[in-house]
């Protein structure tokens, strides 16, 4: 697959984040021809290249850095010209503060991607993959509903017809040890002899590493017709399960119940009932195909036997396959984070 990339630019937006730093991992010492990370944050641009320079000094000069803001429409069309494909990660995703800055994720999820997107088409870039979220699927909170809008901004862009610019989407839930996420949070509290804290120990929640990730979305781009939707299978674990798992690897200081946080689910949902109907199973993957349906549905027929509008159930971290705690701890320990946290050099991990 990286085959694909030989000699050719790829962008990442938000690519300071986890998911662009292990993209580096995956392709720096391919045969692409560029990396461009895109993003607003001069500090970690700065950081990044000075670790490419120290640790891969021979293909450094591989990635190129644009200081620039999704919400800046001319700024992300300057960093455009001459790229390829496009990784588009860059995203509020923090639930509770999207509660309390709902435009701001306005801003950024929903007018960001369509900056992107259009950037895009007019460049001639041949294809996109965007990173969604399971909080997408029958959203409760504000980041949720703006990622849902954005999906729904992603299909539009690809149904109008796009030229040669191929725009797809993926949808993944819990990626652990990312920026935020409850595991490095987890570890320090153990670290420093606190109890853990936890919201709902009966919460679940999928569980995929950064590697992962990235897999999903060479997995779009290599099979994705414009509007498809790509999901990947995973298992899923409690929160509370999760805790036992961090404490088995790190140490015993007990749990503190607070309680569920603005906006979070009990559950979380990759494929609505809805979407099943339109899901093919691909193994370890569901593509979700587009709709490509106008609004002439006068033009459509259909015997009335087979009009369904949902399936029987949806997938999600509840009826998916359901991590022990042992299960859990193995499979934590695929990240790195946990793997350096475990020599006390959770400092060098990258998030």
């Amino acid at each position: 697959m990286k085959d694909a990339f030989s000699g050719r630019v790829l962008m990442i937006t938000g690519g300071t984040g986890s998911f662009g730093n292990t993209v580096l991992k995956h392709f720096l010492e391919s045969d692409i021809g560029e990396i461009r990370i895109f993003s607003r944050d001069e500090k970690k641009q700065d950081d990044m290249r000075h670790r490419l320079q120290a640790l891969h000094p021979d293909y450094a000069d591989k990635v190129r850095f644009y200081i620039g803001d999704v919400r800046d429409a001319q700024s992300v069309r300057d960093a455009m010209h001459g790229v390829d494909f496009v990784f588009h990660a860059a995203a509020l995703k923090q639930v509770p503060s999207c509660e309390f800055f709902p435009m701001e994720a306005v801003r950024t999820n929903v007018i960001g991607t369509d900056n992107v997107l259009h950037a895009a088409i007019d460049a001639g870039v041949e294809r996109v993959v965007c990173l969604s979220t399971d909080k997408a699927a029958y959203p409760i909170n504000a980041m949720g509903k703006s990622k849902a809008l954005m999906e729904s901004i992603i299909y539009a862009n690809a149904r109008a017809g796009a030229g040669r610019t191929t725009i797809c989407c993926t949808r993944y839930g819990n990626v652990m040890c990312s920026r935020g996420s409850v595991i490095p949070l987890f570890i320090s509290q153990v670290k420093e002899g606190r109890p853990l804290t936890l919201t709902d120990p009966s919460m679940t929640r999928f569980l995929m590493n950064l590697d992962e990730a990235v897999d999903l979305v060479e997995y779009a781009f290599k099979h994705a017709n414009p509007g498809d939707l790509f999901v990947q299978k995973s298992p899923a674990s409690t929160i509370g399960d999760l805790a036992e798992a961090v404490q088995t690897l790190f140490g015993k200081t007990g749990v503190r119940i607070i309680g569920t946080r603005h906006g979070e689910k009990l559950f979380e949902t990759l494929v609505t009932r809805e979407e099943m109907l339109r899901a093919e199973d691909m193994g370890g993957y569901f593509r979700i195909r587009s709709d490509s349906r106008d609004l002439n549905y006068d033009a459509h027929f259909i015997v009335p036997e087979d009009v369904r509008t949902m399936a029987e159930e949806s997938y999600t971290s509840h009826n998916t396959c359901r991590l022990t705690v042992w299960e859990t701890v193995e499979k934590i320990k695929t990240t790195e984070y946990v793997q350096l946290a475990l020599e006390g050099r959770e400092n060098e991990a990258i998030q």
